[in-house]
């Protein structure tokens, strides 16, 4: 279903819909709600007790564990940019040695699969490099 206002939550489902049919079935696909979207002093304490919990920032919106590889993804509506924040936590994967990807459709998360590796159920999409 898609909602008005919301593309990167839109792509988000559309992503782990499709990630779900195209990794094994013992894949795990996570996202960690990192974020407390209720503004106001009780949105802060929220977001308090999250951070408290070990809640990271800029933590990417989607973790991949299959086959013993790891891969980040942030997802963003095609003219969204990353936060300063969403930068460092992409550094610091890959400094790491993790995959991570930026993903602004369904085929760059399916491509970014390709790209770290991750064996699928169906053939990736023909990627062209960026201009």
């Amino acid at each position: 279903m898609k909602r008005r206002g919301t593309p990167e939550a839109d792509l988000q489902r559309a992503v782990v819909q499709a990630l779900r049919v195209a990794l094994p079935r013992t894949a795990i696909i996570h996202h960690c709600a990192n974020e407390v979207t209720e503004a106001g002093p009780r949105g802060a304490k929220r977001q308090a007790i999250l951070v408290g919990m070990g809640v990271h920032a800029g933590f990417a919106d989607l973790m991949v564990l299959c086959d013993g590889r790891v891969l980040f993804l942030e997802l963003k509506a095609p003219k969204g940019r990353l936060r300063p924040n969403q930068e460092a936590f992409r550094d610091a994967v890959l400094a790491q040695g993790f995959g991570w990807a930026l993903v602004r459709s369904l085929d760059d998360a399916l491509g970014a699969l390709a790209d770290h590796g991750f064996t699928t159920r169906i053939a990736p999409p023909v990627r062209r490099p960026a201009p």
